[in-house]
């Protein structure tokens, strides 16, 4: 239900020295002495820049806080024909525009994946043991006398939905606590992977091997999953993919994480499972609107986790690992050779 990184192949453009690139101004101490011969970059550093220069460029990178000044700034790029971004989601872009100019776009997709699946495990164990209560408890200088949340991860099962970059990784990641990991993707083909845990001087392999199940099939098996992750694509297809129906279905005890789009969740469905206990919690890196308004209900539930999108963002190596990936790509681009992490605009991702 991701993104396949397998390259696709464009129609071959020769590269000219008369190639003009955009930049943001942050990357220029990534970039600036690395870039190749017969490039010339212009580097922006707001909105009205990047506006500005938008209509000289070939290649633009145009990310920005705000998404539709930089949609803006895609619009009015005319003579583009390749559009990188750090974004591995793209519903904050003009597709059609994209797709009527025949524009490549290469995304982001896996650059925050490791951060990403480190903040799915942290928001699990962080419920699983009631870790907000201790770190209320302390700032009340209270000594609990019992532990707030008993549950362990080991032995329960997953549902991730999207096994991408992201959900392969927090796949990965589950594995040695010994969670059982079920994965939807459009191919139901996966490798089996086994953990191996040791308890002392005694070992226990987890024959948890990670099971998968086609885009038509996990909801009649919702029932069976302690934890439902959500690492989608926001698309057509997976708008409100979560919604009262789904949520009836789940276990009662059962956690929804969702660290893909709002979108894909019906927030006011949510909020009435969490009111009426129909779930046990949801860890929320995004909602519905962002930022969420200080007077939105949601956050005042005590069983749910909002965490402000930063899931993505709890990291020091995203600016790194695009600048490179980045420059791999811009090297395929002089010598005509597909791109990797070439984006299918039809599907949307």
């Amino acid at each position: 239900m991701t993104a396949s990184h397998t390259p696709i192949a464009p129609t071959p453009v020769a590269f000219t020295a008369a190639r003009t690139v955009a930049l943001s101004d942050q990357l220029r101490p990534l970039l600036a002495s690395r870039l190749p011969d017969g490039l010339t970059p212009r580097w922006w550093s707001g909105p009205d820049d990047a506006l500005a220069m938008a209509p000289e460029v070939d290649i633009g990178w145009f990310d920005m806080q705000d998404t539709r000044a930089m949609a803006r700034a895609i619009c009015a790029a005319t003579r583009m024909r390749w559009l990188n971004s750090i974004y591995a989601g793209l519903d904050h872009l003009p597709l059609p525009v994209l797709v009527e100019r025949g524009v490549r776009v290469t995304n982001g997709a896996g650059i925050n994946a490791i951060t990403i699946a480190e903040y799915v495990v942290m928001g699990m164990l962080n419920i699983a043991k009631g870790y907000r209560e201790v770190v209320r408890a302390q700032d009340r200088h209270e000594w609990l006398a019992d532990a707030p949340g008993r549950q362990e991860l080991y032995g329960s099962k997953a549902l991730i939905l999207g096994y991408g970059a992201i959900g392969k990784l927090v796949a990965e990641r589950l594995m040695p606590f010994g969670v059982g990991v079920t994965a939807v993707r459009r191919s139901v083909a996966a490798p089996e992977i086994s953990s191996e845990i040791s308890f002392g001087k005694s070992a226990h392999t987890v024959q948890n091997s990670i099971q998968t199940l086609g885009s038509d099939q996990w909801r009649a098996r919702l029932t069976e999953f302690d934890w439902v992750i959500l690492a989608v694509p926001a698309t057509a297809s997976t708008e409100h993919m979560i919604g009262v129906a789904e949520l009836a279905a789940m276990k009662k005890s059962a956690v929804l994480i969702n660290v893909a789009r709002g979108s894909v969740v019906d927030q006011a469905a949510l909020m009435t499972a969490l009111q009426d206990k129909t779930i046990a919690a949801a860890f929320l890196d995004v909602t519905t609107p962002e930022p969420l308004p200080a007077d939105h209900g949601l956050w005042a539930l005590p069983n749910a986790h909002v965490t402000m999108h930063l899931s993505g963002r709890s990291q020091s190596l995203m600016f790194q690992r695009s600048a490179e990936r980045f420059l791999q790509n811009l090297a395929r681009y002089q010598a005509g050779q597909p791109l990797m992490h070439q984006a299918d605009l039809a599907l949307g991702y």
